[in-house]
């Protein structure tokens, strides 16, 4: 079932989300040749402390840090260790909060130093499949409607989303009802309502859409080893236009 949320308890998302924000905006600054992601990891993980919320992540279902790291060919899920970035990765973040009870949860992927041409534009396309998917989160549209405009922006630009993984419903859990395709027709599914909140994540892969997950049981690799993007915003419905609540300062 699909939670609808008082105007209350989204503003108790917002406030999660709004330290999400701030921490990914902190990460950027540290992104750069010869950092690790574990320091990466400590770095977020003493700042949401700090603000007196909680890591999502940290032991969810096991999961044994603060951020997910997804380094060129990982897509999701990747743990963060002492690997060291190196000029032309491309690295993806995500970070989740609980904060006072509610959650919030976003995703960046960003170049390290000079990156490829392809790289670039795999990034950019995967921030323009959010954000088409976004646009469709108005009220009387089909969750499916959501997932379509993902798909289309993806492949128009020749490339393939993921199927395996999908965005959710978002709340009090950290994963909520509905879950939410990056693939598929339009008009189908349920009829989105105001106070629905979803983390709507495309993962775009440079290849094949086909994913393998490593021994550790979180790690997600592209199958053909190509670049894989991910992007996620935590999303409200309102009456009128759709309300992103992990909103950054530069988009």
């Amino acid at each position: 079932m699909i939670k609808i949320k008082s105007a209350v308890e989204i503003d108790k998302i917002r406030k999660s989300c709004e330290i999400v924000t701030e921490t990914l905006e902190l990460l950027k600054k540290h992104i750069q040749p010869g950092v690790t992601t574990i320091k990466l990891d400590k770095i977020a993980y003493d700042f949401i402390i700090k603000k007196g919320a909680i890591p999502a992540f940290l032991e969810y279902r096991g999961y044994p840090l603060t951020i997910c790291v997804a380094i060129n060919e990982v897509v999701v899920h990747g743990i963060p260790d002492n690997r060291k970035l190196k000029e032309g990765d491309i690295i993806g973040i995500d970070v989740g909060v609980k904060f006072n009870g509610y959650y919030g949860d976003a995703a960046i992927t960003v170049g390290v130093g000079e990156i490829s041409k392809n790289a670039k534009r795999l990034i950019d396309v995967t921030k323009m499949a959010l954000y088409r998917g976004i646009e469709k989160c108005i009220k009387g549209n089909h969750l499916s409607d959501i997932s379509h405009a993902i798909q289309t922006t993806a492949e128009e630009n020749g490339f393939d989303v993921v199927r395996k993984f999908v965005g959710h419903g978002i709340g009090t859990k950290l994963h909520e009802d509905p879950q939410i395709l990056n693939y598929g027709p339009p008009n189908m599914g349920p009829i989105l309502k105001s106070g629905m909140v979803f983390a709507i994540e495309p993962m775009v892969n440079e290849g094949t859409h086909e994913v393998e997950v490593l021994d550790d049981k979180w790690t997600v690799l592209t199958k053909d080893r190509k670049l894989s993007a991910h992007f996620e915003h935590t999303v409200a419905i309102t009456e009128n236009e759709p309300l992103i609540l992990t909103k950054f300062k530069d988009n």
